[in-house]
This record gives C-alpha cells, structure tokens and sequence, in this order.
C-alpha cells in the first residue's frame, strides 16, 4: 500500500457544525425504548444491582419490579429495571425500610410524578388562556380609540340663562325682556 492510498483511506474530518460519519444524532425517545428493553436475565440483573436472583423473584411476587419476559417465559430485566432494583436496595439497606414502605415510596413518587405533569399542563392551558385575553384586552382597546373623541376644554364655560322671571325689581337689570 502506498502513501497516497493510506492517506486517502482516512476518514475525512467533518465541516464544523456536521456531525462525523458513522455517528447518529441523539435520540431521547429512542434511548428511552433502550432503556425500557429486557436485556438482562435475572442472573445478570441480579448481579448488576447486588442482591441474589431468588430477592428478585420475591420483589417481583410483591409487585416492585415487573420484568419483560421472554418468548421461552424467560424474565428479562431492562436498564430501568436494575436502576429500580438498585433503588429498593438504597431504601432498605440504606434508609432500613421495609418492602411496604418501599411500596408506599413508590406509590408516592408516582403520583407525584402524576401532579408535575397535570401542573405543567395547567400551565400551559394558564399560559394560552392568558395569551387570549392579552389579545382580546388589546382589541377593546383598539375599539375605543375610534369611538373616543378627543376633550378639548374651551376658553370661557358656557352660563345658562336664567329663566325669564317678573319676581323682584331686579329683573329688568339683569338684561331679561319682560
């Protein structure tokens, strides 16, 4: 092979801003279903959170963990699976919980996951409805710019004239016809 060719089988550098050959954007959706995949059997997964298989099969009988399985009816713990099993060890080794109150943890988180995502929603539905009436306050006050007509005080206030009356001397002085 010659230095020409071994120079031009080099992979080329990539323009700033692009991304090198072979590499995939990131995909959060994507990681998320890898994530989500049985991939572990529960030997493996047992091994990567720390505990024995038959503590899995209990936390699984309790309704803690719920592995995929396999076409042959084989368990299949995923990512999240063992990140789980690792949060249940943190919680009763750690914390010395009890698997009811690991239950009630779980129960709690879930529906404090439930409430940040019903906030959130409000908060989008306060933001839209706020952004309406902006719209709708700034319409009436177009309407009356065209209604409105400019006060411009005059010089001398207008006196009324007194009705024409025959009481008193006075009337004649006053510049009344009688």
């Amino acid at each position: 092979m010659t230095r020409r060719t071994r120079l031009s089988a080099r992979p080329k550098q990539a323009a700033e801003g692009e991304r090198p050959a072979g590499r995939r954007e990131p995909n959060p959706a994507a990681d998320a279903r890898d994530r989500a995949r049985g991939v572990y059997m529960i030997s493996v997964a047992a091994g990567l959170a720390g505990m024995h298989p038959q503590t899995l099969r209990i936390y699984e009988s309790r309704g803690l963990i719920t592995p995929q399985r396999s076409t042959g009816n084989t368990r299949l713990y995923s990512e999240d699976d063992v990140e789980r099993l690792r949060r249940i060890q943190e919680l009763t080794s750690q914390l010395g919980m009890n698997l009811a109150g690991v239950e009630q943890v779980f129960e709690l988180e879930r529906e404090l996951a439930r409430m940040g995502k019903r906030i959130k929603s409000l908060e989008r539905q306060a933001e839209r409805i706020r952004q309406e009436l902006e719209g709708e306050i700034e319409a009436v006050r177009r309407s009356f710019r065209r209604e409105l007509v400019e006060y411009k005080p005059l010089g001398r206030a207008l006196v009324p004239l007194r009705p024409r009356s025959s009481r008193g001397p006075d009337a004649a002085n006053r510049g009344y016809a009688s």
